[in-house]
């Protein structure tokens, strides 16, 4: 029973040209394993409505491609080929985004290929693993709310290479110079500091110590941008 579950619909000799009954069926099973994709992602995740709806329907269109070179391995290449010219005109997406768009190119992949079991079985384990992973929230305890990004302005004639070592190590367990811009037609230094605050360390008890050494010139802090974006 299972196995003629799972079996493919074009694992038939006699299958040469694609019927519109299964390709409608396969298209079908796209759109709707698309959309289950798509709500998953959206699981606990900040969002916008054009990602959602592209990733809803990626499988489907990966599906039609699939199918039309099926068998024909040239043509598959070719598509591969033209598919790595692809460039998003907008900025790098997170590694979540990164996961959901193969997680919806593997699912029209193999529905394409006439495995509609394979491809909902696969789909509801990865959308479910990635649920309960948001859920559990893996890597909470490294503190990553900890990590800062510090961007400080101060006199050219401060030696800004230890200029604030007394006070960050009384607010941070690890800082690092990350780098240093001359501004103000270079009369001024402007750093960039990774810091990991410590636990219980007022943050703005220790910007208020910093403006008093920098002559109150700007302090900027922000949260890293490696941390996540999901809720």
């Amino acid at each position: 029973m299972l196995t003629e579950l799972f079996k493919g619909i074009f694992d038939t000799d006699a299958t040469e040209v694609i019927s519109v009954s299964d390709f409608l069926l396969c298209i079908v099973t796209s759109l709707v394993l698309g959309l289950v994709i798509a709500l998953a992602y959206t699981f606990r995740t900040r969002y916008t409505t054009g990602f959602v709806a592209t990733l809803a329907l990626l499988p489907a269109t990966v599906c039609v491609v699939i199918m039309m070179v099926n068998g024909n391995v040239g043509a598959g290449v070719a598509v591969a080929g033209a598919f790595s010219l692809v460039r998003f005109r907008s900025a790098p997406g997170s590694a979540k985004e990164i996961g959901a768009i193969f997680l919806a190119m593997g699912t029209g992949l193999i529905t394409g290929m006439g495995y509609l079991a394979y491809a909902a079985l696969f789909t509801l384990i990865l959308s479910g693993a990635g649920m309960l992973y948001s859920v559990l929230n893996p890597g909470a305890g490294k503190r990553a709310s900890a990590y800062r990004t510090m961007r400080i302005t101060i006199p050219e004639e401060l030696d800004y290479e230890h200029v604030f070592d007394d006070i960050l190590s009384e607010y941070t367990d690890r800082y690092e110079v990350t780098a240093v811009k001359t501004t103000n037609m270079g009369s001024l230094f402007r750093l960039t500091y990774d810091l990991k605050m410590k636990k219980g360390a007022r943050e703005k008890e220790m910007i208020d110590r910093l403006r008093v050494r920098n002559g109150n010139l700007e302090i900027t802090v922000s949260r890293q941008g490696t941390e996540h974006t999901e809720l």
